[in-house]
């Protein structure tokens, strides 16, 4: 699907459900490269995992069709192209930009078997310090990328940088998935690119909860385990919140309810997208601790929240619709990384955050996939996060 307004930047996207790897790789390529009107400067291909075992003959279809500067890819639980979410079927899509003037450096990095330590040296050292702050698009093997610590390295070496992008998805053991960069075909590591220059890349994070309850100070806590809130046992917090609730509220609170840690203390008061959501993990009631998916510090705020359909649907749509107004430029072209959790089997019907996307954006050149694990930044720092929709808004450098 081409973007054709007049400005240099332009963006095109195509889907296929060709089993035959090299024949599909040319056809998305050539439908590409007609709506770019030439070769492109950026490439993303994402595919099923069907084609796991064709990933190198789709990456040279595609190279020597449409000669992208920077390829990327992977495999994903599901396929975003267009208008759909192909969650189960074979399909791949390619999308695709013309960036004049801008800077894109593809990234590789890996953490060599038997070690854990993602040392600052083992970044790519072909992207200057002294450069433009870029925008990180990032693809990795979640069997084999200490995700976390990554981007903490990251964010000691480019303070600021916000990075966005997803773990592959369609595998169940590690050697399963498939990351393209250029002419290389791996089976683990990160892949990814820094885009500096004349683009704006604009970031949405929708973690799809709603708080429920009075945010607490954390008064007592160890590592991931919270023994205080406020300066009473966390679990008689937890209940008093639970008893809170609605009949309906309270059913889903046994199979969805979540912990989110605020960002910025500095806040007078604490809405939607003040929070990172993490997992209510475990609860001891001898002590009256609750365990969470992420280690807490004592003076933090906290607040329990709610993931279901309704709460999902509102968020993203809320985030789209902040970013029409806060931004002039439109989007013109969109990146979206959605967790394998969401889809049919959290909304109940298809296609829904791509559909909230396009409404909200547009008819815009859209790919992604479903992921393992979504990265993107929430407060200012990247994390990476579990039933979110990450997404990627390019458009023209401006407010």
């Amino acid at each position: 699907m081409p973007d054709n307004q007049g400005s240099g930047l332009r963006f095109a996207s195509s889907v296929s459900r060709e089993r035959d790897a090299g024949c599909a790789g040319q056809a998305l390529a050539r439908q590409v490269r007609e709506g770019l009107g030439g070769a492109a400067d950026l490439a993303f291909l994402f595919f099923s995992s069907q084609y796991a075992d064709q990933a190198g003959a789709l990456s040279d279809a595609v190279r020597a069709e449409l000669a992208p500067t920077v390829l990327l890819g992977c495999t994903g639980e599901g396929i975003i192209a267009g208008m759909e979410e192909i969650e189960e079927a074979a399909a791949m899509t390619l999308w695709a930009a013309r960036l004049p003037g801008v800077r894109a450096t593809p990234l590789r990095f890996f953490v060599p078997e038997g070690e854990e330590d993602p040392a600052l040296d083992r970044w790519p050292d072909n992207l200057s310090e002294e450069d433009e702050q870029p925008t990180f698009i990032l693809l990795a093997d979640p069997f084999t990328t200490p995700m976390t610590e990554a981007l903490s390295a990251l964010a000691d070496r480019w303070p600021g940088a916000a990075a966005i992008g997803g773990l592959a998805g369609g595998g169940h053991d590690q050697g399963d998935h498939r990351l393209l960069l250029n002419d290389e075909v791996h089976d683990g590591g990160l892949v990814g690119v820094a885009l500096s220059g004349p683009v704006s890349i604009r970031t949405v994070v929708s973690q799809g909860c709603r708080p429920i309850g009075t945010p607490y100070v954390v008064t007592k806590s160890e590592q991931n385990v919270i023994h205080e809130l406020g300066g009473a046992p966390a679990l008689d917090r937890l209940q008093a919140v639970f008893e809170s609730l609605a009949g309906e509220e309270r059913r889903m609170a046994h199979q969805a309810l979540h912990v989110g840690i605020v960002i910025d203390e500095h806040r007078e008061r604490f809405e939607r997208g003040d929070f990172l959501i993490r997992n209510l993990i475990g609860a001891d009631r001898g002590s009256g601790s609750v365990a969470i998916g992420d280690h807490v510090q004592e003076g933090q705020t906290v607040q329990f929240h709610l993931r279901d359909a309704k709460s999902a649907s509102e968020d993203l749509n809320l985030l789209l619709a902040l970013d029409r107004t806060r931004h002039e430029k439109p989007p013109l072209g969109a990146l979206l990384f959605s967790c394998c959790g969401r889809g049919q089997g959290l909304f109940g019907r298809p296609h829904h955050d791509v559909g909230v996307l396009r409404e909200r954006a547009g008819d815009i050149p859209v790919a992604g996939f479903f992921a393992q694990g979504e990265i993107g930044p929430v407060g200012g720092s990247n994390f990476l996060h579990g039933y979110t929709a990450s997404l990627a808004l390019f458009s023209e450098p401006g407010s």
